[in-house]
């Protein structure tokens, strides 16, 4: 058996059985509470002013931490991150810095280099970079340069500034690994990359999370001086523990309560959360000299020569655990067993064809992925009415943001999109996470999918929460599909190990029956004319529109969505998609499986009977129906049209005869109904292999789009689709309402205009989540149609290609963003030189939000490995072909 061989699949095995907590302590810290929508209490709901990044070393958080290579249990009672200090800055290092929406010319933007190298699925091995710079920190450079340059400038990033000239800088590496559940090592190595010695302080911090402040029936534990360089954290639910460094460390202690005096001008703590860096770097006496407190840190300063190496070494574990800290060779024993273990893990998830590069790829977004698991908390209805002995919040949040989502109440660990950019979950980037996490953790990954559909998220109303900065707006609704997907994955996974596995249809079934709320909700709600054509908004595609399609158009009508609809066709497949691996257990669900069948014919029939489909463009756009009767078809040639090509799905052979009562319905509809049955693509046209088809398009649709989409002068670009058109660069599409007039171009990077606000561009750039679900409706009609339908490919090419050739193409393009070229430069890197060239730099991988539409360079967000983490799945996939 793969466990008797696979320690982390051991280990994997026990947290799922609830015997050993193996995944109680994580990388659940996120690298930004600050600036959040839980920590603004405004009245103007500014959160990235409320709460700012100048204030955050001073004050306490209400609802999350946040640090830097930090660690902490699953509920956050108790965190351990790093804090560092170069000499001359005129804070500490304990938190990545960045520009928020305002300061930056494109949005918010990290401005610091770190990585995630490494780690595994229960946190026994973790591994993390960060370049920290031995000069000052250019704060107040990046903020103005920043703000001075327009949309159309590039970003002002830290390598800019010179900072990093001549190496002057430490590269911090932090590993952390599990002796045992409760058992962790630490540590932190900091090498001098500079030609000359120098001198930096290592600050390894343990803290409580102030639960005590905002709710007084929490008793406040405290941390205590057990030694010269150990600390106690006692007081806590999860127990007693000691945190043990080597020794030459400074013990410092403080408290985590917000310094009143600095910030407000009121009487506060002697010792307030910042005491321990005003002591470190001004000498001040504001760290208790009785060695107690509910924040501290040991101090390790540290002189290194020109190109050395120095490691600090810790250990965290219970405090009733026998026996000194090992400190020494064990230390040793463990992290290399913890890192064999890694190594073993992802070997079985590596395809045994996979390049070395291909293995560096999988094995650092799988690390990104991991790492962005983060500890969320955020109680609306406490949040809105406020805290027990604390100010009331302003009136006006009784109308503003999320006052509506009173029932929600999280607090759990989640997968984010990015722990800095994103700190806080997205439903639909939660669906793309889960599909590359159940190669990693299926169980996590299921759990994850019908987290989101418990009650105290899910609205009474049956919506889903979109994410927090407005819960009411409206995803993309992918959750079935991404449960029928990590539902294969999971079953593909079992079997390679144990071919009796059976597969999880306890998990089908719970998630199966929340979502029926859901789709109802989208059925009353974004429905408006009861016709089966859908709104819906932006749906997560931001400023792909004309106009923002969240708000009222400047006419009297109403906006009627491609994507929208089609994504709800996409949702009844889905749907029915489960509802027939569940029939094949349980017939009662024949009968759902059959309305879901229905429902889509009449989506299907809709996207024609309403003019969605532009025949003489052979493309699907969205359309303004006016009051007046008058409809306009909004002539973009983006993403929106593609998307009808998702809703597509097999039904097998034998549907026939193992679902009898399914069948003859479906018979009785389409010869009953056939203005709805003619509609359904190949429903009585056996392809490939005995298999039917149901799609929104057929196949001479399907050939036209598709001319579109594999057009280099259109949508394919040499890294993947983009999302809008080159065409539009050449021809952009205007419009003009109600005296309104809009326009469409195409641009390649970053948006030049502020709709929808924010750094993030569907007018061109090349998004992961968009051109995966591409490759797998690709994938889907290739089943169906076999090896004798081919298209040209690219189109004007005169080549033909399978259709499942060209989604392995499509999906070689997209890991070719990370891959070296024949010159060893990375797409994704753009023409930034350090980092294609720089041998400590050139290996470390982010994965960014999206990218150039053109040459495939990394842009918006750079740690946003959560849906861009699909890439992983693209490498890994190949693992469990048969």
């Amino acid at each position: 058996m793969a466990e008797q061989r696979d320690p982390e699949r051991v280990r994997l095995a026990e947290a799922d059985r609830r015997e050993q907590p193996w995944r109680r302590w994580g990388p659940y810290l996120s690298e930004r509470a600050w600036g959040t929508v839980r920590e603004d209490y405004s009245a103007d709901g500014d959160a990235w002013s409320y709460l700012s990044f100048d204030q955050a070393p001073s004050r306490a958080f209400r609802w999350s931490e946040d640090g830097m290579a930090g660690i902490c249990d699953d509920q956050q009672l108790l965190c351990m991150a790093l804090s560092l200090w170069n000499g001359q800055d005129p804070i500490l290092k304990d938190r990545p810095f960045g520009l928020t929406g305002e300061e930056g010319n494109h949005g918010e933007d990290a401005k610091d280099y770190w990585w995630y190298l490494d780690a595994t699925p229960t946190s026994s091995w973790l591994e993390w970079r960060y370049h920290y710079p031995q000069a000052a920190f250019p704060y107040d450079d990046l903020r103005a340069t920043n703000r001075a340059r327009s949309r159309s400038d590039p970003e002002y990033e830290l390598l800019d500034t010179g900072v990093f000239d001549g190496d002057r800088y430490w590269a911090v590496t932090v590993r952390w690994a599990k002796a045992g559940p409760e058992d962790l090592l630490w540590s932190i190595e900091v090498q001098n990359a500079g030609p000359d010695p120098a001198t930096i302080d290592v600050l390894p911090t343990i803290w409580y999370r102030n639960r005590w402040r905002w709710s007084p029936d929490v008793p406040e534990p405290r941390l205590a001086l057990a030694g010269p360089t150990t600390i106690r954290a006692g007081g806590t639910p999860v127990g007693d523990f000691v945190l043990e460094g080597v020794e030459g460390g400074d013990a410092l202690f403080c408290d985590n309560e917000t310094n009143t005096a600095k910030l407000f001008g009121t009487p506060g703590p002697a010792y307030p959360k910042d005491g321990i860096a005003d002591h470190v770097i001004a000498g001040a006496a504001t760290v208790d000299p009785e060695h107690t407190g509910t924040k501290a840190a040991l101090r390790y300063r540290v002189e290194v020569e020109a190109g050395g190496r120095r490691e600090i070494r810790l250990r965290f574990r219970h405090a009733d655990a026998a026996g000194p800290p090992d400190l020494d060779c064990g230390f040793d024993e463990v992290m290399a067993a913890r890192r064999a273990d890694a190594d073993a893990f992802f070997s079985s998830v590596s395809p045994l064809d996979a390049s070395e590069e291909e293995r560096r790829v999988l094995r650092q977004a799988s690390a990104g992925m991991l790492w962005s698991k983060q500890f969320f908390h955020y109680d609306v209805e406490r949040w809105l009415d406020g805290d027990p002995g604390q100010p009331p919040p302003p009136p006006q949040r009784r109308s503003g943001r999320n006052a509506e989502w009173k029932t929600f109440n999280a607090r759990d660990v989640i997968s984010m999109p990015d722990p800095w950019e994103y700190p806080w979950f997205a439903a639909w980037d939660l669906a793309f996470h889960c599909i590359a996490l159940a190669h990693l953790d299926p169980e996590f990954a299921k759990r994850q999918l019908i987290l989101l559909d418990r009650e105290w998220y899910m609205h009474p109303n049956g919506q889903l929460p979109a994410y927090e900065w407005n819960f009411s707006d409206v995803n993309p609704p992918v959750q079935a599909w991404a449960a029928l997907r990590v539902f294969s994955i999971d079953v593909a996974t079992r079997r390679r190990f144990d071919p009796a596995a059976a597969p999880d249809y306890d998990f089908l079934e719970r998630i199966f029956h929340k979502l029926l709320l859901n789709f109802t909700w989208w059925v009353n709600r974004k429905d408006a004319s009861g016709s089966n054509v859908f709104e819906g908004g932006f749906l997560g595609l931001d400023n792909i529109g004309l106009f923002d399609r969240s708000k009222p158009l400047p006419v009297a009508g109403r906006l009627e969505q491609s994507d929208g609809t089609a994504w709800m066709a996409m949702y009844c497949l889905d749907l029915l998609g489960i509802a027939l691996i569940l029939a094949r257990t349980n017939p009662a669900y024949e009968d759902v499986a059959s309305k879901f069948f229905e429902h889509f014919t009449y989506i299907a029939s809709a996207m024609e009977d309403q003019g969605l489909w532009d025949k003489d463009d052979g493309f699907f756009y969205d359309v303004i129906a006016l009051a007046s009767g008058e409809r306009i078809p909004l002539r973009v040639r983006s993403m929106v049209g593609v998307v009808p090509l998702f809703a597509a799905t097999i039904l097998d052979a034998d549907v026939d005869t193992a679902l009898p009562a399914f069948a003859a319905r479906v018979e009785w509809f389409c010869t009953n109904k056939p203005a709805y049955g003619d509609h359904v693509a190949h429903m009585h046209q056996p392809g490939h292999a005995d298999r039917r088809l149901l799609s929104v398009v057929d196949q001479d649709r399907l050939v036209r789009v598709l001319a579109h989409c594999l057009n280099p002068d259109e949508l394919l670009s040499d890294h993947g689709l983009r999302s809008l058109s080159r065409r539009h660069s050449d021809y952009p599409f205007t419009i003009d309402l109600g005296g309104t007039t809009a326009s469409i171009d195409y641009e390649p990077a970053e948006s030049t205009n502020y709709l929808f606000g924010g750094n993030s561009n569907w007018r061109g750039p090349v998004w992961m989540p968009l051109n995966y679900l591409a490759i797998e409706s690709l994938r889907t009609y290739d089943r169906y149609f076999g090896p004798s339908f081919t298209v040209e490919y690219p189109t004007g090419s005169g080549t033909r290609a399978t259709l499942g050739w060209i989604a392995d193409d499509l999906a070689r393009r997209l890991v070719g963003l990370w891959l070296p070229d024949d010159r060893g430069r990375r797409p994704a890197f753009g023409g930034v030189d350090k980092l294609q060239n720089d041998p400590a730099w050139k290996d470390l991988l982010v994965f960014n939000e999206y990218f150039h539409g053109d040459n495939g360079a990394g842009l918006g967000a750079s740690h946003q490995t959560g849906w861009t983490g699909l890439v992983l799945d693209l490498i890994a996939a190949r693992r469990l072909l048969p």
